[in-house]
């Protein structure tokens, strides 16, 4: 395979990084897709910048020229304490969420969950993250795409017998109840523009949910008091407007709700008991 000379890194990653003005993070994303090109994780690559580049990293510059989203090119997303297996049909797992495991962690606080569900697991995200904190605990993770199911069940092949999944459409035939309940439901309106990494390239189930975005929400949160074991609690993450909407849901359902805040100080997360 043709390569770059040495010393060409520090040129081929501000070449890359120029052509993703469209990024929030366009330097970032040149050296994660220079690092899978070699094979090898981003702190190496950061180690060492005295190596050829390889001709494969420009396949990997047009793809993400193209808008197509990081993840989706190198296959796999860090989240929490975990890297994912990713790609088309599956959600990017994104730093936003960390907060609903943020406010489970401090919830459950020298008492860890026995049980923990996860609606709309997608690749597992929430649900794995979970029970990498909880090594006693067991979880169950719900999604109606096949293709999203198919990443959850590779990254959790580490779990054992640890992780069920399962094909279905929200709470649909669920029985049980359960310590933690968890959902990153879709949540944006209709007629929201996303950038087209997202629009072109993300599943829309996994997005949009109506006029206001509610509309998952309407469906979801009366059946979940019924699948609350006594002393639990439910983490839903929200958009960043929709902390009082969904809140009022919750509080219609009987629960009491605390707002939990992403690291950019906005509401992200509503946690419910």
């Amino acid at each position: 395979m043709a390569e770059t000379p040495r010393g060409g890194v520090q040129a081929a990653l501000a070449e890359a990084a120029a052509r993703f003005g469209f990024s929030d993070t366009p330097r970032l994303d040149a050296e994660l897709l220079l690092a899978h090109a070699l094979g090898i994780d981003r702190s190496a690559l950061l180690l060492d910048m005295e190596r050829p580049v390889p001709a494969g990293f420009a396949a990997l510059v047009e793809r993400r020229a193209g808008h197509e989203p990081v993840a989706y090119i190198t296959g796999v997303r860090g989240f929490w304490t975990l890297d994912l297996a990713v790609g088309p049909g599956a959600l990017v797992p994104r730093a936003d969420s960390e907060t609903v495991i943020a406010a489970a962690l401090a919830h459950f606080a020298g008492r860890p969950p026995a049980s923990v569900l996860d609606l709309g697991t997608g690749p597992g995200t929430l649900l794995l993250a979970l029970l990498d904190e909880w090594p006693a605990a067991r979880g169950l993770g719900i999604d109606r795409s096949a293709a999203a199911l198919a990443y959850a069940r590779r990254n959790a092949r580490g779990f054992g017998d640890r992780v069920a999944l399962v094909q279905g459409d929200w709470t649909g035939a669920l029985a049980g109840r359960f310590d933690l309940i968890v959902a990153n439901p879709p949540y944006i309106a209709t007629d929201e523009t996303l950038p087209p990494e997202v629009a072109a390239h993300e599943p829309v189930s996994a997005l949009y949910a109506g006029a206001d975005g509610l509309d998952d929400y309407r469906r979801l949160v009366p059946a979940l008091p019924g699948l609350l074991a006594p002393g639990g609690a439910i983490v839903l993450e929200i958009g960043w407007t929709q902390a009082q909407a969904v809140g009022d849901l919750l509080r219609a359902a009987g629960l009491g709700v605390t707002e939990h805040r992403d690291l950019g100080g906005r509401s992200r997360a509503l946690l419910a008991s």
